[in-house]
């Protein structure tokens, strides 16, 4: 391969979105691979990218799918050296109201499906050397109240992130990220696009002074993505503007 090429899952809004413009303004390319066809065409438009962009509309957790997707870009591409488990969402639902089809859900897309991309990929990756960025989150650490099906699916991505570092050491590195607070509003499509609503409290709560940005997570993406960061694997690292460490302690 001449350059990187990068599959990112739930690469069309939000987080996902930022990290697969990041890597296309790097001048790799990139495939986005999301639910949501709508927002994929809106990306391909703002990218602007051409050949470089790929886009695949579907689910992270159909084996078959991603299969043929990562077979597909691989043939495009030349390869793969990148894989961004991005895809996730939640569901948050007092325990007693919280449905096993609830459960299976969010269990589905956001670790089941990691683990099925990396195992496709994982042949692709061996060859080019490549790594994985996962992305796990703070609540695999400290929880709200109604989040299991969340706050358990991001604690598997984290063990997932090491056991997967052991298993494809040393061709493949292996990192997360766990976002904290990230305001991802003005990182949707467009007709779901809007200026994040946040008061002076929000910000004040972290020792950075603001809520976090996609743009935060995705330069610590392409960094762990790229050579530059090949003696780091089996890491996770906390992007919260300090949250995880504050003292609750009232003044």
């Amino acid at each position: 391969m001449t350059q990187p090429s990068i599959l990112v899952t739930g690469g069309a809004q939000g987080i996902g979105r930022a990290i697969t413009l990041a890597c296309l303004k790097e001048g790799w390319c990139a495939a986005a691979l999301d639910v949501d066809g709508e927002a994929l065409v809106d990306l391909a438009a703002e990218a602007g990218a051409g050949e470089r962009l790929m886009t695949i509309e579907g689910s992270n957790h159909d084996e078959a799918l991603v299969a043929e997707a990562v077979a597909a870009i691989a043939a495009r591409f030349g390869g793969l050296s990148g894989l961004v488990n991005n895809a996730g969402f939640s569901r948050n639902r007092p325990l007693e109201e919280l449905t096993l089809d609830d459960w299976n859900a969010v269990i589905a897309t956001n670790l089941t499906g990691a683990f099925l991309c990396a195992k496709r990929a994982a042949p692709h990756l061996r060859k080019a050397r490549g790594a994985i960025v996962n992305l796990a989150s703070t609540r695999a650490f400290m929880s709200q109240p109604d989040t299991e099906a969340y706050s358990a699916s991001k604690g598997g991505v984290f063990a997932l992130t090491h056991a997967l570092a052991a298993s494809l050491a040393p061709d493949v590195r292996v990192n997360a990220i766990s976002p904290g607070w990230i305001a991802t509003q003005a990182w949707q499509k467009q007709g779901k696009r809007s200026e994040p609503d946040l008061a002076p409290e929000d910000h004040a709560q972290h020792w950075s002074g603001r809520v976090g940005t996609p743009e935060d997570i995705a330069s610590m993406a392409v960094y762990l993505l790229g050579d530059q960061a090949g003696f780091i694997t089996g890491s996770n690292v906390v992007i919260d503007g300090g949250m995880t460490r504050k003292m609750i302690y009232v003044d």
